[in-house]
């Protein structure tokens, strides 16, 4: 006789130990001493003041100016610097910033866009600034230190320029600078004017790191500023801007025109035949700022949607309490847990959170590995005379084709730090666009359908959870830093390199290995759709539409975006299947984890297998149209009919081959000898040179067998776990 075991079930929401391990922190006790205060702010003053109504005015009032000292106290403002500047955290810091992001996201992206356009006014600065500037500016701006007299600088990074240029591109720039004095052995002095545009923290910065374009002969080309309250002139901090969201931080429209020293210049400059030459241009300082500072804009949407799952599953718990309903009966206990609907529908929305969680903390992790590497490279190049722009460019060239044959050769040594940062970046230019995007994206669009759990209440104020609230935020971010058209528009060409798409084909049989000993996961489907996803790309490079016209090209939108937005679901999936297996890894060490461990490996595998084969869906779909979009279709004339069966030629051909006339008119084409054909648009479509992507595609659905399977497990466990009984902060 048999015993049966009893199903695993999810028993409770996954906590700080099961995080710290999918998110790869679980041996740094600084991130999560941070991660701890950085909540006791959140959900301590930050909830409050969204529950007292302070999201209702865009006045930066007392109330708000006070969360700036929560945040000097509990080290937010610190996590930005170098302890010799101040801070706590040494070496790389995106990490901790993403998770600074995440947590106050958790209850308002306001707060978090408060506290990280702080460290994004600085990052010009630290990216590409001299190291006096560095030295000055990050030590003014971290928290007094015990003894210390002095209240910390504030900042704010102006890039977009006032209607009607806001939001054209980056490369348009209306602010100016020229040359206002310039002594005979003396630092020139510079005028600089400035108006911006929907500029975070203009309420109380001191000073604003603005990009301007020569407006004099003497200066070449655009660079970044620093500007002081201080200086000589206008430092008008403009207007509110009237938002609709994110309003636990200050937004406003300044307008500069001051005169400031030219060492102001970030990165500082040369003089070249009586010109200024600055040594960065403002394009290769805020391509330095925004690789970097557009993952935690994305992290802010995956925390929204994760921390929606609670209020959720209780409001449909308690939705039929009371008026009568019996305690203890399914109808009371369960609520509308009851219909499949409705767990089904969380079920997508928690998939969705912890894969774009698990993509934007990657994305986070890689950058902390790149940066140190980067600093090597630049060491390495300055030693030989390169400084940067093309020259820099030029250099590394080499090093790809180092690259390159170093994953051809399959070597397991480690290479050289050039190589080692190649094949990072390379990484790392695809990642970044891909968070900002389809976090923000698609996560707005399942933010929208969380709120819609809650019925009427979600669009309420006082929606538990302040679900309404933070679905128009997931509005604000998905525009933050480059709308979803910029980042598609860098996807587009950062996901066409070689070295990418070297490591992506490695990532392909690393999911068909994981899909042989772990099939629940669904990485098998996801295989097969990254698969998909490089043919289509390497056909699209070669191909033409039916004019003859080039498909694969900067303007041809219609065909490089939505690839772009393909290859980020499956990015996103795959993330979320590596950390799945971090956590079957490393969580039986932990005898908090370990505990409950196999319910809840079980219930995030079949959240695996939901994500991999909703974004296997959204692969093929999107491959087909492209494959096949831009051909044209067969009309009933003489080309489209070349390849139709004659009824006389069938006719012929009964009497040498019994029953081929029927069987010809059930599969093919015919035309009758009074010229009439089967009622459609044309003969069906002929897949010459397309027969690999038909296999494929075949294939691909094949692969989503048990997918709902696992859908229908994880909508179960969704109806047994426990939650508490109230959430940590105010609603």
């Amino acid at each position: 006789m048999t015993l049966e075991h009893p199903t695993e079930y999810l028993r409770a929401l996954p906590g700080d130990d099961v995080r710290q391990i999918l998110w790869r922190f679980s041996d740094r006790y600084d991130l999560q001493m941070l991660v701890q205060s950085v909540r006791a702010v959140a959900r301590g003053p930050v909830a409050r003041l969204v529950a007292q109504g302070a999201r209702n005015t865009h006045e930066w009032t007392p109330d708000k100016n006070a969360l700036l000292q929560a945040f000097d106290e509990s080290g937010i403002t610190g996590v930005f610097m170098d302890p010799g500047q101040g801070g706590f955290i040494e070496g790389p810091k995106n990490l901790a910033l993403a998770l600074v992001a995440f947590e106050l996201s958790w209850v308002d992206a306001g707060s978090a866009t408060g506290s990280l356009a702080g460290c994004l006014a600085l990052s010009p600065i630290h990216e590409r600034g001299t190291p006096e500037q560095r030295d000055y500016y990050m030590s003014r701006c971290a928290p007094a230190q015990p003894g210390e007299d002095r209240q910390p600088w504030r900042g704010a990074f102006c890039l977009t320029e006032p209607i009607p240029y806001v939001g054209v591109e980056t490369g348009m720039l209306g602010g100016k600078v020229k040359v206002a004095e310039w002594n005979e052995g003396e630092e020139p002095i510079l005028q600089v004017e400035k108006r911006g545009r929907f500029i975070t923290n203009m309420g109380f910065a001191n000073f604003v790191t603005a990009a301007v374009d020569s407006d004099d002969p003497r200066i070449k080309g655009t660079c970044m500023v620093i500007l002081e309250e201080t200086d000589p002139g206008t430092f008008d901090r403009g207007t509110p801007t009237r938002k609709l969201v994110h309003q636990l931080s200050s937004t406003r429209d300044p307008i500069f025109s001051l005169r400031i020293p030219a060492s102001r210049i970030i990165g500082g400059y040369s003089l070249k035949d009586g010109q200024i030459v600055p040594r960065y241009n403002h394009g290769e300082i805020i391509e330095a700022v925004f690789r970097r500072t557009r993952v935690t804009v994305g992290i802010m949407t995956s925390a929204k949607l994760l921390s929606a799952v609670e209020p959720v599953i209780r409001y449909h718990r308690n939705r039929f309490r009371g008026g009568g309903i019996t305690p203890g009966s399914p109808r009371y206990e369960l609520g509308l847990q009851l219909k499949q609907d409705a767990v089904h529908r969380l079920v997508d929305v928690w998939a969705t959170g912890e894969a774009s969680a698990a993509l934007g903390f990657a994305a986070a992790r890689t950058f902390d590995q790149l940066d140190p590497l980067e600093i090597q490279r630049n060491e390495i190049f300055a030693a030989r005379g390169i400084t940067g722009g093309t020259a820099l460019f030029k250099a590394m060239r080499p090093v790809q084709k180092e690259a390159l044959n170093y994953l051809h050769s399959g070597s397991t040594s480690q290479p050289a730090p050039l190589v080692q940062f190649a094949l990072l970046d390379s990484v790392a230019n695809v990642l970044c666009p891909a968070t900002k995007l389809w976090n923000t994206g698609h996560g707005a669009s399942m933010m929208r359908e969380a709120v819609s759990l809650m019925g009427g209440y979600g669009v309420t104020e006082d929606c538990p959870g302040f679900l309404g609230q933070k679905w128009m935020d997931c509005q604000l971010e998905a525009t933050y830093e480059g709308p979803e058209v910029v980042q598609r528009r860098q996807l587009s060409v950062t996901m066409t390199d070689e070295l990418f798409l070297a490591q992506f084909r490695e990532w392909i049989r690393e999911m068909r290995l994981i899909a042989n000993d772990r099939p629940g996961t669904g990485a098998c489907a996801l295989a097969t759709a990254m698969q998909m996803w490089l043919w289509t790309l390497q056909h699209l490079l070669k191909a033409t539409d039916a004019d003859g016209a080039k498909l694969y090209q900067t303007a041809r939108q219609g065909v490089t975006f939505p690839l772009a937005d393909a290859l980020c679901w499956l990015l996103s999936a795959r993330c979320q299947i590596l950390d799945l297996l971090e956590l079957e890894t490393q969580g039986p060490a932990n005898p908090t984890v370990a505990e409950g461990l196999p319910g809840l490996l079980a219930f995030l595998t079949d959240l695996c297998h939901v994500q991999s084969a909703r974004s296997a869906g959204e692969v093929g779909r999107v491959c087909a149209e492209l494959v096949f979009g831009y051909n044209r279709h067969p009309a009933w004339d003489t080309e489209g009919c070349a390849t139709c069966y004659q009824a006389g030629d069938l006719d012929a051909m009964e009497s040498l081959i019994p029953g081929m006339a029927s069987l010809a008119r059930g599969y093919t084409d015919v035309i009758e000898q009074d010229g009439a054909h089967a009622p459609k648009a044309g003969p069906c479509v002929r897949f010459e040179g397309l027969d690999q992507f038909s296999r494929l595609r075949t294939r691909l659905d094949g692969c989503l067998t048990g997918s709902q399977l696992a859908k229908d497990r994880a909508a179960e466990a969704l109806t047994k776990v426990m939650i508490p009984e109230a959430l940590d902060y105010p609603a």
